[in-house]
């Protein structure tokens, strides 16, 4: 996920929330459901289907991120991107930094994860940005309608909100 979010100024930047949680649980796929998306010059995930995050930790305590989709159809080619976080080192876990080219980071904040760690709602200060993960493909539309009343609870306008084409099929790339 990339935002240059953190680049911004908001009277009210949103925060990570302020619960612990398991970073090493936290890693694996996650299904992204639905996202305000990314949609600069040179790099656009507004038509994204199929998305995945993978997030992975390495022996250093950093973390490989792999965010992977088929841009436009259930048919196209899958578009991998990769890029390289941390958590940073004070605080709970759902702060994060995440680079995807060198020397920029944008924040990486995750605002809500459900006790089960099957449900998360990730985005950057200035709610330029939102991403509602899931660790499956299926969510049914009461659940799917409870966690976008989240985000707007985060202070998101849930009208730009757009729901993320999913097959189920999709793998990311490990």
């Amino acid at each position: 996920m990339l935002s240059l979010g953190a680049c911004a100024s908001d009277p009210d930047p949103l925060t990570a929330m302020d619960r612990e949680i398991e970073v090493e649980r936290f890693m694996g796929d996650w299904y992204v459901l639905a996202f305000i998306p990314i949609d600069l010059p040179f790099f656009s995930e507004a038509g994204a289907h199929d998305a995945v995050e993978n997030y992975r930790l390495d022996d250093e305590g950093g973390i490989d991120v792999t965010y992977t989709f088929r841009d436009g159809s259930f048919d196209a080619e899958p578009t991998v991107m990769t890029q390289r976080g941390r958590v940073l080192p004070e605080g709970t876990g759902t702060e994060w930094r995440v680079q995807v080219f060198w020397p920029f980071e944008s924040a990486y904040l995750i605002a809500w994860l459900d006790d089960a760690y099957e449900r998360a709602i990730v985005g950057v200060p200035n709610r330029s940005n939102v991403w509602v993960l899931s660790r499956g493909a299926d969510v049914d539309e009461a659940e799917l309608a409870a966690l976008t009343e989240r985000v707007a609870e985060l202070g998101y306008d849930t009208s730009l909100l757009r729901r993320v084409p999913q097959s189920g099929a999709t793998t990311s790339a490990k």
